[in-house]
């Protein structure tokens, strides 16, 4: 997992390298700092012992470097040393500076490439991929779990290396001025590892299980806010708020358990700190007392002991740091898992090994022995069986939930099938190049989607060189130019999210030219005039025929209308191919036909 999410620190190395590199610096300094304010205290305190030769390695260099105060209260030797602890302070200060800077730009460089890369492999998911996450728990992973494990990796690189650097230089320090006092610190390492590891074991396994609730509240506000004019019509508003406080609520009840668990961190810390600190003033007055006094024992200063005492704060202000790196990690485990799960999930849509076709001869189909599932052992799709010459158009029809829209899915590979071939130009689609095969069919789906642009731009995505020209023909092939030129700004109106600011019928005839600027080698529109009129349906019909002629067409629709003038008409019920023909002979063989016929045509004249 570490080495997976370590490959999104490409390009940022150099600064999560240099930020650790500043780091130590930085805690250099500070543990300096104590020692020289040791010199400091005993050149002013008279029974510090001034004549004796400092047992401290760093003591000894600066003695040696300046030399030893001439008498107690040495202005030379105090100025000097002050003048060390303000460099020592100030360079401290830059490299901790410099630190931050390295460690923001490597993190959020590190959430940058990792949210490309969980974009990119979300971009090459099939359906079935996308099915198996849900929406919501995508969205979620690509922004909530990131910016965890933004924070996480922002945390490591500094303050996981200034922690335990600082806690082993300060105890290397605190054992060089006296080891029995030094000791103290060691035996309050176990307490802390025992209580943080139970701290962590007991809160991860709460924050899982909330992450995959934010997933589930996610999935409420999409829904809401999506079909927020059906919650309005409906009068539904009370109901959602009351199904979003519940999902919210079960969130909170998480949360309040995960933070009752950590609560515990800062207790412990506090203890240890406050005990260790009394600890040490103890035993160190009792020293200072029996050899200034008595005459007896080892020596100890007051500098010494002031020393002591300020790389007691420093460990154990460490070991604090240190819990809130393991909280932090103990948050940021249950999304780098989640994260992983995407960066590990491989498309069960792939291309071909080797020597993958990047030419569709022509928009022939076939269909051989096909069935599919979503999932396994349900079929919805049982023993299909057609062929379709290219340039044919082909109505299908069918009840709701027959799997129209599945079967058509599987021409451009949004699915593959469970079982038998689907031929697109006489090759099996799992032999085309994805790319090559999709941009051969256009695809106008049941649910038309805008996107947030000018019409121009919404147009291009069928052919992003398409000329102005090129635009306007297939939109008057697809009845959109009458509306468009309505428009104050024409094809450079602004078209807002989703298409809200055109109607329902609008916004189908303008994906149905975005179709036409492809000049596919197949057609499917799934039931993509429902929202217009009879009128305009059968003149949109009547311009494909004519401006393309040789593309295959197939359309499926709930009106037999829009389907009666096709060369072929096949009749899907339960996910099985009832009959095929055309209209005339589908009203003579076919019952189902038949029946939906006269069902739409009952008290109407024929027109």
């Amino acid at each position: 997992m570490l080495k997976k999410l370590g490959q999104s620190v490409k390009g940022y190395i150099k600064h999560a390298i240099l930020s650790p590199t500043l780091i130590m610096g930085e805690v250099i300094m500070e543990v300096i700092i104590p020692i020289l304010l040791a010199l400091l205290i005993n050149c002013i305190d008279p029974t510090s012992g001034n004549s004796e030769e400092s047992t401290n390695f760093i003591s000894r260099f600066f003695e040696n470097l300046i030399g030893r105060p001439e008498s107690a209260a040495d202005m030379r030797y105090v100025l000097i040393i002050g003048g060390l602890i303000a460099v020592c302070a100030v360079i401290s200060l830059f490299f901790g500076a410099a630190a931050g800077r390295s460690a923001a730009i490597a993190s959020t460089g590190f959430a940058k490439n990792l949210r490309e890369r969980l974009f990119e492999r979300i971009s090459h998911f099939s359906f079935k991929n996308i099915d198996k996450f849900s929406t919501s728990s995508l969205v979620t992973r690509l922004t909530t779990d990131v910016n965890r494990l933004q924070e996480a990796f922002h945390m490591i690189i500094r303050t996981a290396v200034r922690s335990p650097s600082m806690m082993i230089f300060s105890l290397v320090m605190a054992f060089t001025i006296n080891s029995r006092l030094a000791l103290i610190f060691l035996a309050a390492v176990p307490v802390l590892v025992i209580g943080l590891t139970l701290i962590m074991t007991k809160a991860h396994p709460i924050f899982k299980r909330m992450f995959k609730r934010y997933d589930k509240l996610n999935r409420v506000v999409q829904e809401n806010l999506r079909g927020i004019r059906v919650v309005k019509a409906f009068v539904r508003e009370e109901e959602e708020i009351e199904k979003f406080n519940e999902v919210s609520g079960e969130i909170n009840e998480d949360t309040v358990k995960a933070e009752k668990i950590l609560s515990y961190n800062m207790p412990l810390m506090q203890i240890t700190v406050y005990a260790c600190i009394l600890l040490v003033c103890w035993f160190g007055a009792s020293i200072i007392v029996n050899y200034n006094v008595a005459g007896i024992g080892e020596s100890l200063t007051t500098g010494e002991l002031t020393a002591l005492l300020n790389y007691t704060m420093q460990i154990l202000m460490s070991l604090m740091m240190l819990s809130m790196i393991f909280v932090t990690v103990v948050m940021s485990r249950a999304s780098a898992e989640r994260i992983c799960e995407v960066l590990d999930e491989e498309s069960t849509i792939k291309n071909p090994e080797s020597n993958p076709l990047y030419s569709v001869p022509d928009g022939s189909i076939e269909f051989k022995n096909v069935n599919f599932a979503y999932h396994e052992g349900k079929n919805v799709l049982k023993n299909i069986n057609f062929s379709i010459k290219s340039g044919e158009t082909i109505g299908i029809i069918g009840g709701t939930g027959s799997s129209k829209s599945t079967l058509v899915q599987l021409i451009p590979r949004l699915y593959d099938t469970v079982d038998g071939e689907v031929l697109v130009g006489g090759n099996n689609v799992r032999d085309y190049d994805i790319h090559t095969l999709r941009d051969a069919v256009a695809m106008v789906l049941q649910k038309n989607v805008l996107f947030s642009g000018t019409i121009k731009e919404n147009l291009r995505w069928g052919n992003e060189n398409a000329t102005d020209e090129e635009m306007k023909q297939a939109c008057i092939a697809a009845c959109a130019d009458e509306f468009i030129s309505s428009f104050p700004e024409g094809y450079d109106t602004y078209i807002e999210q989703g298409g809200t600011n055109v109607s329902g019928g609008q916004k189908q005839r303008l994906c149905i030219a975005r179709a036409l600027l492809k000049t596919p080698k197949i057609l499917i529109m799934d039931d993509s005039t429902s929202a217009v009129d009879t009128k305009t349906d059968y003149m949109l019909r009547e311009t494909m025929a004519n401006s393309i002629p040789d593309t295959t067409k197939l359309i499926i629709a709930q009106r037999i209308s829009s389907v009666q003038a096709c060369d072929r008409i096949i009749v899907i019920d339960n996910g099985e191919i009832n009959g095929i023909g055309s209209h005339d002979e589908l009203l003579k063989t076919n019952a189902i036909y038949r029946e939906v016929y006269e069902s739409q045509m009952k008290g109407d004249d024929k027109e």
